[in-house]
């Protein structure tokens, strides 16, 4: 840590909103003489800490850059050609700077709000555009966490289909192909155990679909050894069989080879990381999900797809939004909530600055290197494990032959991947140069023939010839749709992404008070260092070694979380907030069966829990029973115990969020997690709401025995748009010991569960983040930007408490860090939708709408806005109530108003003909504010969410329809 000489510009000021007199000002408003009263009065007193939390003291954003600067040299950046599903890539700096490093982009939330996110939706559909283009499906998500889940995500969805109407036993075998990824094995047996799958993995020659046992199998194209394989007899047996084929594809691969949709494939799933995006240790990459029509409302995540607004002019939304899995709850397939929407949009960006023929030449000239080393070393005598490949080389060779290879390669800067069953494997890339070929030869003491080469037409070498099997050669054209065609220069691309940044209201707009989702300030200095190469370009199997920087930075950070939430251990390998839940829940499973209590199976979860929490449980094999709130929104506490006595001997686990979800700290948590506890249940706390307890009490503190954290939230990652995110639990003793392992490094417990993410230590270059986050407001900050989360919520509690009512709030009368306001008095002239599309003309993004209660919104301001924004968006509140109240009057009309026809556009406000029965600048400017540079204006007007479902459209539509 560098000297800690003081200087006066420390992080905490910049990133709490309130400066002192702000403070003041908002403390005297809710009648609170200090924020030490307010605490007293808001978190119940049996479950406060009063101690400071022990971590390092806080260091300023300048000496902090020095700091990291020193841990990063500490990691040694090698020539990675280990492959087995990451790969080295060339990001154009057009997408790096105006995309990656922009906020506009990366501080943007789920585009739920369809008319202020129609640039990202249609960054999306071009994503998706192209995951369908290359696999030939024609259905495809709009992205998923990583392969390894995927596949997963595909097993667990075709079971459930295949199982609907089957009764007796299920149908519950899995097939694997031998040459699946390890990671995504691991991935598939964690998931398939719970929901009593049974996976069998051998060689494809050896799958026996008789006896109607099997419900699918997964293929890996190219094979994990690089063996390209025609499977299109082994598809039509299954088909016949009633077997769903998933497949595991190289989208780079695809722009050569014939796509599994066009040889029957059921659903193709994959990742996304080569096109532009680091590997990063692991992450944050877009995997994706494509499958036929017929399954497009069991998809998991989230599909964009084309609509109309009120105009009857074209416009994007997410699709058949009740779909999304988890809001099924207990009947969910699957928990996905967040995805990788960042790390889509770089994706879908790169394909199209690079188009059909620059992904072609990409891929040409990595096979051709790859076939030129192929030539090398089997004229040197080496034997390979496939005739047919693409980018990746099996190489025989006795384990004294591999050690060898394995000291020239590290000596030279090179990684390869040593299979545990023998031999090497290398992967090319699109990086790879003819120094390193020369190299590659060098290490395997080989020579290599070879004086320089024109490209031919499709960019790949002259006078090499491809190693594809002519059966499997691609003939079907691919991104043909004008946005993968018309942005090829820099000039063009830079234009394009600006124009679909400036349709989108982010954090550099306005705030964004979106309840349960903690949207604060994702701070430039927290950021910067994600693009360094000593972070972005390590492969996640890189040797540990190679990795000392981040292993120091793991070991702080789960000292810290630990510590922060009152455990005495963490796993960083979650990827999401949902993938913790089920983290968390399998290591209470593991814990029980390793006390011989396989019986205990029960999940008591609130009833005003987040979908994910039921979905989660039924996911880790348990069933859920429901428990009660309260008037007060607290979980009833009577209820609880007759449930608990009624399956004391089955309990597993109770779930809570706290503070819950009404945003109210209830006092009797205590109580409720020793009836868990006195009944043999764990109990597991949601940490969606942990920005409100940071430094002032904790889930250890309150009785629990497990967390996950939304790093995203509490701890600043970027949302960008709908991920990504990262989600860590944190445990006690007694569960430590379960925490999940990964096939590929070492971590995790001592009788470690199997892997819940592809990468070990999930996206580990995002966790750089959270890290800066602790480490830059220590103790002491990391207290103050609870209590102003807390400040803030109760100031805008008080501004509106004369305009619309404030639901269940604590005993004293105080929100924790969020509030709920009761929309359903006016709900005869203004829905909680015509509250969310008028703030669009106020400049604001929509609170969480009708969640946890139908007919309210949920606001959560976050400790980073400062007074004016929160008297901004309290003033645009109470005048959305008087124009609500101007309706009731009979003063403006019941059908045509500002409510009813909001948001409105620049394009309608400036038209030749208004017929309104309200003014102009009523519609655009009601208030003054909004004169000085704050009006965000969107692009199109109210979307219509029917037509969009019963005109299904989730690809690029023909180019008229832009101009309609």
């Amino acid at each position: 840590m560098p000297a800690l000489t003081p200087r006066f510009d420390q992080f905490q000021d910049r990133h709490l909103g309130p400066d002192a007199g702000e403070t003041a000002d908002m403390l005297a408003t809710i009648n609170a003489s200090s924020m030490a009263e307010l605490m007293d009065q808001t978190v119940p007193a049996n479950i406060r800490d009063h101690k400071d939390l022990d971590v390092a003291p806080a260091i300023s954003e300048y000496y902090y850059l020095q700091h990291l600067k020193g841990i990063a040299k500490r990691n040694k950046v090698m020539r990675s050609f280990i492959g087995m599903g990451y790969y080295n890539t060339v990001t154009p700096s057009v997408i790096l700077r105006n995309v990656f490093c922009n906020p506009g982009w990366y501080t943007q939330y789920t585009p739920y709000q369809a008319e202020i996110a129609q640039g990202r939706l249609e960054s999306l559909l071009n994503y998706q555009t192209m995951v369908s283009d290359l696999t030939a499906m024609p259905v495809a998500n709009a992205s998923l966490l990583d392969e390894g889940t995927a596949a997963a995500e595909a097993m667990s969805m075709f079971f459930s289909v295949r199982n609907k109407r089957v009764k007796g036993e299920p149908v519950s075998v899995f097939l694997v192909s031998d040459l699946v990824l390890p990671q995504t094995i691991a991935v598939l047996e964690t998931r398939a155990e719970p929901l009593g799958i049974k996976i069998e993995v051998g060689p494809v020659s050896e799958f026996d679909f008789s006896g109607g046992r099997v419900f699918g199998m997964l293929l890996q194209y190219p094979g994990a050894n690089g063996q390209v394989e025609d499977y299109r007899e082994l598809v039509a047996e299954a088909e016949k069989a009633e077997v769903f084929t998933i497949v595991a594809a190289d989208l780079l691969a695809l722009t050569l080879l014939t796509p599994p949709g066009e040889w029957g494939a059921s659903a193709v799933v994959g990742n996304t990381q080569r096109f532009g995006v680091p590997m990063g240790f692991g992450g944050p990459h877009a995997a994706y999900f494509a499958t036929t029509d017929k399954y497009k409302r069991q998809i998991p995540g989230r599909i964009i797809g084309v609509s109309q607004d009120r105009h009857g002019d074209y416009a994007l939304r997410m699709a058949l939004q009740t779909r999304e899995q988890h809001i099924r709850r207990e009947k969910a397939t699957s928990n996905i909530c967040t995805a990788q929407a960042l790390l889509a949009n770089m994706a879908g960006f790169y394909a199209a600055y690079h188009g059909a023929e620059g992904l072609i030449a990409i891929a040409k000239r990595t096979h051709h290197f790859t076939v030129m080393l192929a030539n090398a070393l089997t004229q040197g005598g080496f034997t390979l494990g496939a005739d047919h490949y693409f980018d990746t080389l099996h190489v025989e060779a006795s384990p004294e032959k591999v050690a060898e290879v394995r000291s020239r390669a590290e000596t030279e800067g090179y990684n390869f991947f040593y299979p545990e069953e023998g031999g090497i494997r290398l992967s090319f890339d699109e990086s790879v140069a003819t120094s390193d070929l020369f190299a590659v030869c060098r290490i395997f003491g080989v020579e290599l023939d070879y004086q320089g080469a024109e490209l031919d037409p499709l960019g790949g070498i002259q006078g090499v010839n491809d190693q594809l099997p002519t059966s499997l050669i691609r003939t079907s054209d691919f991104l043909t749709h004008p946005n993968f065609k018309d942005h090829r220069t820099e000039t063009k691309m830079m234009r394009y992404l600006k124009r679909l940044e400036n349709k989108d209201l982010s954090l550099v707009h306005s705030m964004i008070p979106l309840g349960s989702c903690t949207m604060k300030l994702n701070a430039a200095t927290q950021l910067i260092p994600v693009s360094w190469s000593e972070f972005a370009d390590i492969h996640p199997f890189a040797p540990i070694e190679q990795a000392q920087g981040y292993k120091l930075i793991f070991s702080e950070l789960e000292k810290d979380l630990a510590e922060i939430c009152g455990f005495t251990a963490c796993s960083l390998q979650p990827n999401s907030g949902a993938s913790g839940e089920y983290a968390g829940l399998m290591v209470i499973r593991a814990y029980h069966r390793d006390r011989g209590d396989e019986h205990r199976d029960v999940a008591i979860i609130p009833e005003s829990a987040h979908g994910t929490n039921p979905a989660s449980a039924v996911m880790a094999g348990m069933r859920v029973v429901v428990v009660k709130s309260d008037e007060a929104g607290n979980i009833d506490i009577e209820d609880l115990k007759e449930k608990v006595a009624e399956h004391k001997d089955k309990l597993a686990a109770l779930m809570i969020t706290y503070p819950s979800t009404y945003g109210v700290f209830e006092t009797g948590v205590v109580e409720i997690c020793e009836t868990v506890h006195a009944a043999g249940g764990m109990v597991y706390m949601d940490g969606a709401n942990m920005n409100a307890q940071v430094g002032l009490t904790s889930p250890g503190r309150i009785g629990a025995d497990v967390c996950h954290l939304n790093l995203h939230k509490t701890f600043a990652i970027p949302h960008g748009g709908g991920g990504p995110g990262m989600g860590p639990i944190c445990c006690n003793e007694a569960l430590a010991p379960f925490l999940p392992g990964h096939p590929l490094q070492e971590t995790g417990g001592l009788k470690a569960t199997k892997a819940v993410s592809a990468a070990p230590w999930g996206s580990a270059s995002i966790l750089l983040i959270s890290y800066a986050y602790i480490k830059m407001l220590g103790a002491k900050g990391l207290k103050a930007a609870s209590e102003y989360a807390i400040l803030n919520a109760n100031y805008i509690a008080k501004r509106i408490e004369n305009h619309y009512d404030v639901l269940f709030q604590g005993e004293q009368g105080r929100s924790a860090h969020e509030l709920i306001i009761d929309l359903r008095p006016f709900k005869s002239v203004m829905s909680a939708g015509d509250l969310a599309k008028r703030l669009i003309d106020y400049g604001f993004h929509a609170p969480t709408l009708s969640w946890p209660v139908a007919g309210t919104v949920m606001i959560e301001p976050t400790e980073s806005e400062g007074k004016e924004e929160l008297d901004r968006f309290c003033d645009a509140l109470i005048a959305i109530r008087a124009e609500a109240d101007a309706i009731a009057r009979g003063e403006a009309d019941a059908e045509d108003n500002v409510l009813k026809n909001a948001p409105h556009t620049i394009a309608e406000v400036t038209a030749d003909e208004w017929t309104h029965a309200y003014s102009r600048e009523q519609a655009a400017y009601p208030l003054a504010y909004l004169r000085q540079g704050l009006k965000f204006w969107p692009s199109v007007g109210r979307v219509d969410d029917g037509y969009g479902d019963r005109n299904f459209v989730c690809t690029c539509p023909p180019m008229e329809a832009y101009s309609e």
